[in-house]
């Protein structure tokens, strides 16, 4: 047995340096030649090697241990993450070169959040943009309505949902990140027409009904007389309004067209953020990356309140406050391809590492729906996500009447409260999910922010007669709400991935995205209806007499059926153990030997 000697690639001449490395790499592609697993050298970059180099040299490899525990059971024993690759000439006399490849993180990960960040904020932006303005937009679209709008935008993200996992496993997280957001600036461009600063008072430079009107007439003589009749409904500027021609404002289909292809888009940036801190981010960081991530939309809702509640008054206003999502749009898209990266250049964690040796390919979205199902657990975390989503998105959608109802009937008080909300949800999910981070105690967080959410919710839509309505009451529940309600989101979407190691974590969100925003989508009309429901209690006693309205009803059993169903909770954290494995018996080691073979140990 050949003596070996741990040290530092740094030790080596420059020159030796690039010549191992170059022996390193032939080694992982014959490895994956032989139907090794193919996962570890996806984070390899091949070095091309000379063609004398390549005739002159024979590579083979074996596997050690073939009967290694792994393989019997897959979710025990796992790999220690140390991968180590070596190299020698071939002499007894001389040491083998030691490479350890461990688990590491890269600033770059910041920037992949940022940007994912931001165009979820955009999506939902987008989505509630006319939120905090019903008034004004049905003034400028007689028959329409802001949540009428929500609601299409919710089934298209619900659609697209389907498609998510088996586009990411195609394409890849980069290229699937970047086609979204293109996707998002067209549906941007539909709704607005191409703005020239439209929000410092100008008027869009070309609109983008004239553009569809343009090329529908151009391609009808060679297209069937069917297209032309489902091109014109989306350009009929007849239903405008006198008030919305002269502003500008793009004919009512093509908001529609628009929002639905935002809505399409948006899955790719809320189904993705488990992938994206599984891939670039360390075990202890994970949780926290994907709340930002994913409640960063919160932040754009925010937005919406206070933006919108201040550009959208009127017919000049909408079509400005649309020209300036779109430049945003476009620029956050050209940032997106100019930086977003695919994968880093090494694992982030031991969880990712022994997934990547076990070379695992996922069924497409359809079967792994089914596996999921058939996990211990997995519709516990289930059930908490869209309980929350639930409850944040009827809230968000119908703020103006929560508020009024409770004493703040101005407008800036009724965004300033929206945003509060929206940025409650944010910090929440932060700080609850550093902690998650930190501890793993998913259950019995989430436990505890279920019966918060069933405190604070109630006075959103109770009225004591005796008191009348009380603000400042009313406000503080509503952030409560948010701090208590928003990190289920992320801590259940973790801990659903957390149970189904080593599943794909893109398929895990986009069920749980499914579920959430089809259920968000059933109980808009549902709440809206529950508005004018009220429930009068303790009626002949004077102090205790109140109402409730019907909207908090529904929501208060939402959270509470969730809460009891959640204490059954009792499946193993499967990537938490992975992480957690220590000793030597498992390495992974990659050895090259005389530099014309490959020897693989496990």
């Amino acid at each position: 047995m050949k003596n070996q000697h741990v040290f530092s690639l740094k030790q080596l001449p420059s020159c030796k340096r690039r010549t191992l490395a170059s022996f390193v790499s032939i080694g992982i592609l014959a490895a994956n030649a032989a139907s090794f697993p193919t996962a570890v050298s996806a984070f390899v970059h091949p070095i091309t090697s000379s063609s004398k180099t390549s005739t002159t040299m024979q590579q083979h490899f074996t596997v050690r241990n073939a009967s290694s525990p792994l393989k019997k059971e897959p979710n025990k024993h796992l790999l220690q993450t140390r991968l180590l690759m070596s190299s020698t000439n071939g002499s007894s006399n001389e040491s083998n070169k030691n490479y350890p490849l461990e688990p590491k993180t890269y600033p770059q990960r910041w920037v992949q959040l940022a940007y994912l960040s931001v165009l979820a904020l955009l999506s939902d932006w987008i989505c509630f943009s006319v939120a905090a303005s019903p008034d004004a937009f049905e003034h400028a679209y007689p028959g329409a309505s802001a949540a009428n709008l929500i609601d299409i935008f919710l089934f298209t993200n619900v659609a697209s949902c389907f498609f998510v996992t088996d586009v990411v496993a195609k394409f890849g997280l980069g290229k699937s990140i970047k086609g979204a957001a293109a996707l998002m600036s067209v549906g941007c461009l539909l709704r607005s027409g191409i703005p020239d600063f439209g929000w410092l008072g100008g008027s869009a430079i070309v609109h983008a009904a004239d553009i569809v009107q343009t090329v529908s007439q151009e391609v009808i003589e060679v297209l069937p007389d069917g297209i032309s009749d489902l091109v014109d409904p989306y350009v009929d500027t007849s239903t405008l309004t006198e008030a919305s021609r002269v502003a500008g404002l793009e004919p009512y289909g093509l908001i529609v067209l628009g929002t639905i292809f935002v809505g399409f888009a948006q899955p790719y940036f809320q189904c993705t953020p488990p992938m994206l801190s599984a891939t670039w981010f360390a075990s202890n960081e994970r949780a926290t990356a994907t709340a930002t991530a994913l409640n960063f939309n919160q932040i754009g809702i925010a937005v919406a309140f206070l933006v919108g509640g201040s550009m959208a008054s009127n017919e000049v206003g909408i079509h400005s406050y649309f020209g300036l999502i779109t430049l945003l749009c476009a620029v956050t898209t050209f940032g997106t391809f100019l930086q977003f990266q695919e994968k880093p250049p090494s694992p982030p964690s031991k969880s990712e590492i022994e997934k990547l040796v076990r070379g695992e390919k996922e069924p497409p979205f359809l079967e792994s729906v089914k596996k999921l199902f058939g996990t211990k657990g997995f519709s516990i975390p289930l059930s908490a996500f869209i309980c929350s989503i639930s409850i944040t998105n009827i809230v968000g959608t119908f703020i103006d009447e929560v508020m009024e109802r409770g004493g703040v009937t101005d407008q800036l008080g009724i965004d300033l409260a929206g945003a509060g909300f929206e940025l409650a949800i944010l910090v929440g999910g932060i700080v609850i999910g550093g902690y998650v981070d930190k501890t793993k105690r998913y259950k019995p967080v989430t436990l505890a922010c279920l019966l918060a959410t069933m405190f604070f919710v109630i006075p959103l839509g109770l009225t004591d007669h005796m008191i009348g309505n009380e603000p400042v009451l009313l406000v503080a529940a509503l952030l409560g709400l948010g701090l208590a309600c928003g990190p289920i989101q992320p801590i259940n979407a973790e801990l659903a991935v957390d149970v189904t190691y080593p599943s794909d974590e893109t398929a895990v969100e986009s069920v749980q995205q499914v579920g959430g925003n089809l259920v968000s989508a059933l109980m808009v009309p549902v709440a809206e209806w529950a508005l004018n429901q009220d429930y009068e209690f303790f009626k002949q006693i004077r102090p205790l007499d109140s109402d409730i309205r019907g909207d908090v009803l529904l929501l208060f059993t939402i959270a509470a059926v969730t809460l009891v169903y959640f204490t059954t909770f009792d499946a193993p954290l499967m990537r938490t153990e992975a992480d957690d494995e220590e000793g030597d018996d498992n390495s992974v080691v990659v050895d090259v030997v005389s530099a014309d073979s490959v020897l693989v140990e496990r």
